[in-house]
């Protein structure tokens, strides 16, 4: 009996099963997404800085890099926009068409050892986009590449139920706008108090400034005999910035001051008294880390307690990833407060916990 020849097959993949289960069972917190797509957009802006030493031309006459969130209770929508480096055509057909491609991971791969060290791109497993699927029911991309012409843009749209559509559009400003057409289970994201908070719990220390169309308290004026009629917030065409765009932690610690060390850690702490130590360093080797650790003055009122919690917040390349980061200190040190931030301890998909390895 003669032997038969092996077969080669590829997998096969469902692809709107896929893509529910990414954006239903990968993340555990629904207000995640905004945290991925801002994440997003700074990779953007970090891209056109590298690409623009070269191509000088591609900021046009636009060189103040940002992220902008915008909200449009009338329709129901969220748009997280940059004017970083965009996406032609067919990378918006490759990169977002493509489920755990990550255009920031090719990226990096082209980038020389010192360029590589000096990048704050963030993300790393091509699935963050697809987080807004979590509370949209339809996403429209909207972008167009530094090198474009205004009438080579790009407009993409899926509905998450494994199709898109593409099509080339005008577009005026460089970069990419993502606008989310929200479920009516996630209308609570249409508040500018709901989403400043999640933009300073996750993205407060990233390097570009997160902005917001400004508010003011507007008190319309009664008739005279009339009851005085309620005030309301309304937007101003003033954006501002929502986030510190700073990490104090990133800085050479030559450059600060026991002040801003003993206020940092008031604010990380929520102690009003001033640490009894801290500790300060930037660890190389194996694993690359920056550590900014606190010792207080007194010791908290739980600390013997089974819910005392480590101290640690965890960071990568100054996005917020866990509170209680007990996993990075021993269980007898849990009165230590601070911050370590990596970019090379292992994350699951989702980058809300760690996994157990040896670096760890």
């Amino acid at each position: 009996m003669s032997e038969q020849s092996a077969q080669k097959h590829s997998f096969q993949a469902e692809v709107a099963q896929l893509l529910h289960l990414v954006t239903h069972s990968l993340y555990s917190n629904p207000e995640i997404f905004l945290r991925e797509l801002i994440s997003n957009a700074s990779d953007a802006c970090d891209k056109l800085r590298f690409e623009g030493i070269n191509h000088p031309e591609y900021y046009e006459n636009d060189p103040d890099l940002h992220v902008r969130v915008s909200l449009d209770k009338e329709n129901k929508t969220i748009t997280i926009s940059d004017n970083g480096i965009g996406l032609t055509q067919q990378e918006a057909i490759d990169n977002l068409g493509t489920i755990a491609k990550s255009g920031t991971k090719d990226f990096m791969s082209k980038l020389s050892g010192d360029q590589k060290a000096d990048a704050q791109l963030i993300g790393q497993f091509g699935v963050g986009f697809y987080s807004g699927f979590i509370v949209a029911e339809k996403i429209t991309v909207e972008s167009r590449h530094a090198a474009a012409d205004v009438a080579d843009g790009v407009r993409w749209i899926s509905s998450g139920t494994g199709d898109f559509e593409v099509e080339q559009i005008n577009k005026a400003s460089r970069g990419t706008d993502i606008i989310l057409h929200l479920r009516d289970n996630a209308l609570e994201y249409l508040e500018s108090y709901k989403v400043k908070q999640i933009i300073n719990k996750y993205s407060d220390h990233i390097s570009l400034p997160i902005e917001m169309q400004k508010e003011i308290w507007q008190q319309e004026e009664a008739a005279e005999g009339e009851e005085a009629k309620p005030g309301q917030m309304v937007k101003t065409d003033e954006w501002e910035a929502i986030n510190s765009a700073s990490a104090l932690w990133t800085r050479n610690k030559n450059e600060i001051t026991d002040e801003q060390y003993t206020e940092f850690y008031k604010n990380l702490s929520h102690d009003f008294d001033a640490p009894l130590a801290w500790t300060h360093n930037r660890v190389e080797g194996s694993t690359e880390y920056t550590q900014l650790l606190y010792i207080p003055s007194k010791a908290a009122s739980n600390l013997f307690t089974r819910e005392a919690k480590a101290g640690i917040k965890l960071y990568v390349k100054r996005v917020f990833i866990m509170d209680e980061a007990d996993n990075l200190i021993p269980n007898y040190l849990r009165f230590v407060q601070g911050v370590v931030d990596s970019a090379d301890l292992p994350l699951n998909v989702s980058r809300e916990l760690l996994q157990e390895s040896r670096d760890v």
